[in-house]
């Protein structure tokens, strides 16, 4: 990807409410024909960085460049090479899918034919259905629908699934990785990591406003130095037996860390069986008495907590 043009710059990127500052100093870039991800918990800044970038929110510090367009220099311009699905889309629900799709059309001076679209979307169906009657998944297919008829160079997707059912969600991952298949540059947060590995070629974690790591989904979880994670919960620890457990599983063959939430703890090693055996050789022995016992591949939840030492899923 880093061989493409480079289609999206942030740079610097800063936007302060009050003494709050929400987006600290932001840099990255976004490559001809990538899905970028900024994930991240609710409230890392990942909507507001994207305003910025779509020219919806005027940056306190910083600029965005999109296509070569400055967006507070040359809005109108950028506003004819992107295509924006907010997060929350209110639409005209008494209108048909098809009646909405034309009226939106008609902001442009040109438009894509609206029934390849719409079968795009797998909207065909719903073409005479009034938008009040459509699902949730519907609805967000509509709104990337509707960010399409521009045919734009880049879209922004903001946290195009969420609140939506498992099957709901798959779909709409076809629809973008469709997109991103017909060239498409596709910019999109979401704070579901199994969503951003799927879909993304680089992503770009956030939290607190700040950018703490970017890189592709694989480089990331390689950041960590360990293949695996073995996770287990150890109820009922006041803070002194959490030290001297600590100990203990500090010497637990090659395991590379640790991480601790609470009652559950996730040690990270190469050697899966290596460190396996020896944690139940301390459990057999009366050391630890653990339970819900499981093994997994080390993932990009593990990086973030790694990094910041929250989840994703916090507030």
């Amino acid at each position: 990807m880093e061989s493409s043009p480079i289609v999206i710059e942030a740079d610097e990127l800063v936007k302060n409410y009050g003494s709050f500052q929400a987006v600290r100093c932001v840099n990255f870039q976004v490559y001809q024909g990538e899905v970028f991800g900024l994930l991240g918990p609710n409230g890392a800044g990942k909507t507001t960085t994207m305003e910025m970038i779509e020219g919806l929110r005027k940056p306190d510090g910083g600029r965005a460049i999109v296509a070569g367009y400055d967006t507070q220099k040359d809005l109108a311009k950028v506003k004819e090479v992107i295509g924006v699905q907010l997060q929350s889309t209110s639409l005209f629900e008494l209108l048909t899918v098809e009646e909405i799709m034309r009226m939106y059309a008609s902001f442009y001076p040109n438009s894509v034919p609206i029934q390849p679209l719409l079968a795009d979307m797998t909207l065909t169906d719903k073409r005479k259905g009034r938008v009040k009657h459509l699902s949730g998944g519907q609805k967000q297919r509509l709104a990337i629908g509707l960010a399409l008829l521009n045919d734009p160079k880049v879209i922004f997707l903001d946290e195009p699934t969420t609140g939506l059912d498992p099957t709901a969600r798959r779909t709409l991952w076809d629809i973008i990785l469709k997109l991103k298949e017909r060239g498409k540059t596709i910019v999109l947060s979401t704070h579901y990591m199994e969503e951003a590995h799927v879909l993304c070629d680089r992503i770009c974690l956030m939290d607190q406003g700040k950018v703490v790591a970017l890189d592709t989904p694989r480089n990331l979880v390689r950041s960590l130095q360990s293949d695996s994670a073995i996770e287990f919960r150890l109820p009922e620890l006041d803070e002194v037996k959490k030290e001297s457990v600590l100990a203990e599983l500090h010497e637990v063959r090659e395991v590379k860390g640790i991480d601790v939430r609470k009652d559950v703890f996730v040690l990270y090693t190469d050697k899966l069986q290596d460190s396996l055996i020896d944690l139940i050789e301390k459990s057999a022995g009366g050391k630890l008495e653990f339970t819900d016992l499981q093994t997994r591949t080390a993932t990009l939840e593990d990086v973030f907590i790694s990094m910041t030492g929250r989840s994703l899923n916090e507030e």
